[in-house]
C-alpha cells in the first residue's frame, strides 16, 4: 500500500463561513450557518457533530461543493475554492445513501471516478486492486452492489472514494444506515483506513459515541453555530455550556454558591455542604456556580461529601445504576464493577463524594 501514501493530504480552511436559507414557512431569512471559522489540518480527523438543524451537513456540503456560502471563503490546501464546482475540488464523499450503480459491478463501482478522470486502464486496475485490499473487499470486485450486505456496499462506496485519492476526504453521517454492532465496526475500519493513508477527513454525525471513538477533534454545533471545538477528552471533561456537556454522554449538574477559591481549585457549596473542584476560575464568595459531573465520575458510600436518598439501584452487569436525590437534585451514578461494593437499596440514605479532578466548573 505504500504508494497509495504518497499524495499529500490537504487542509481545510473556512474563512467566516455563513449560509443562508429561506423559510418556506414564514418567508424570513435564516441563518443555517453563521459566521463559522475553522482550520483543519493536513491528515487531521474532525467530526462535525450536533442535533439535526444545527448546520453541520450544509457545511460540508458547502466544502464539497454542493452549497455555495453566502458569506465567506473556503480554502482547501491553501487555495481559494468557492468558485469550483465539486467534480474541480480535490475532495470525495462518501454518502448515507452509499450512491451506488445497482448495474454496476463491485470493480467498475469503484473505477467510475478514474474512468471520468481518464486514467490508462492498467492503472486502473492496480489502483481499485489495491484499494480492495484496504477495505478487505479482494475478490468481490465481480459482484453486483445488490448482493452485498449493508457493510460491504458502504466499503465499496468508501473504496470509491478513497481511489481517487482526494486531498480531503468527506462523510456525511455514513453509517446511519447500519445496525448497531456493524456502525461499531465499520467505524472502527474508517479510522484505521483513514490513518493507514493519512487523509484529510471531515465526518458529520449527531451520534457522539462515533464522533468520541474517531476523531482527532470534534466541532459542536448549535443552531448553525460552533458551540464549541476540541479534542474528545476536552470536549467530555471541560464542556463550555450545559448544552454541549448534555449532548456528549450523560451529565449531571449540580448548583452551588461559591465558598472561596485557593490555587486551581474552588469551593463551592452544594445544600450548605463544601465539595471542591478543580478550576482556574475565581468566582466571588456567594457568586451562583454549576458543577458538571459524570456520572462514572461519582462514589456513592456511608460517608461522603453530600447527603442523598436513593431513588433508583438497577444491576445493570458491569456496573450498578443508580438515580439519587440530593435536595431537589436528581443525580445519575454509574458504579463500576459492583461485585465486591456495598449495593444501596431505593429509599436508603447514602453519601456521594468525587474527586476535585473529576468535577467541572461551567
Amino acid at each position: 500500500m505504500s504508494d497509495m501514501r504518497a499524495k499529500q493530504p490537504k487542509g481545510v480552511k473556512l474563512d467566516h463561513i455563513s449560509k443562508i436559507y429561506q423559510d418556506p414557512k414564514t418567508g424570513k431569512n435564516f441563518y443555517a450557518v453563521k459566521d463559522c471559522n475553522l482550520e483543519i489540518r493536513p491528515g487531521e480527523f474532525v467530526t462535525l457533530l450536533g442535533p439535526s438543524g444545527c448546520g453541520k451537513t450544509t457545511t460540508l456540503r458547502m466544502v464539497a461543493g454542493f452549497e455555495s456560502p453566502d458569506e465567506g471563503e473556503i480554502y482547501l490546501g491553501g487555495e481559494p475554492i468557492n468558485a469550483l464546482t465539486p467534480n474541480k475540488r480535490d475532495t470525495a464523499m462518501v454518502f448515507q445513501s452509499y450512491a451506488l450503480f445497482p448495474h454496476y459491478n463491485v470493480f467498475d463501482n469503484v473505477a467510475y471516478g478514474l474512468k471520468l478522470r481518464k486514467v490508462p486502464s492498467d492503472q486502473i486496475k492496480r489502483r481499485v486492486t489495491d484499494i480492495l485490499k484496504l477495505v478487505e473487499l479482494s475478490g468481490m470486485e465481480q459482484r453486483m452492489t445488490n448482493q452485498l450486505s449493508g457493510g460491504q456496499q458502504q466499503r465499496v462506496a468508501l473504496a470509491r472514494a478513497l481511489v481517487v485519492e482526494p486531498g480531503v476526504l468527506l462523510f456525511d453521517e455514513p453509517l446511519s444506515n447500519l445496525d448497531a454492532k456493524l456502525r461499531v465496526q465499520m467505524r472502527t475500519e474508517i479510522r484505521r483506513i483513514q490513518q493507514a493513508l493519512g487523509i484529510t477527513a471531515i465526518y458529520v454525525t449527531h451520534d457522539q459515541s462515533e464522533a468520541m471513538s474517531i476523531s482527532d477533534r470534534i466541532i459542536v454545533m448549535k443552531s448553525g453555530v460552533i458551540a464549541q471545538m476540541g479534542s474528545p477528552h476536552e470536549i467530555y471533561y471541560k464542556p463550555v455550556s450545559e448544552f454541549v456537556a448534555d449532548f456528549i454522554g450523560e451529565c449531571n449538574f449540580l448548583h452551588g454558591e461559591a465558598a472561596g477559591s485557593d490555587d486551581g481549585s474552588v469551593t463551592v457549596r452544594v445544600n450548605g455542604h463544601p465539595v471542591q473542584v478543580a478550576s482556574d476560575k475565581r468566582p466571588a464568595a456567594g457568586e451562583d456556580c454549576e458543577i458538571v459531573l459524570r456520572p462514572e465520575a461519582i462514589r456513592i458510600a456511608d460517608s461522603g461529601q453530600l447527603p442523598c436518598k436513593v431513588e433508583l439501584s438497577c444491576f445493570m452487569g458491569s456496573y450498578q445504576n443508580y438515580h439519587v436525590r440530593v435536595g431537589d437534585t436528581l443525580v445519575k451514578i454509574t458504579d463500576n464493577c459492583p461485585i465486591n461494593k456495598k449495593i444501596f437499596a431505593v429509599g436508603d440514605s447514602a453519601y456521594l463524594s468525587f474527586d476535585k479532578e473529576c468535577a467541572h466548573l461551567l
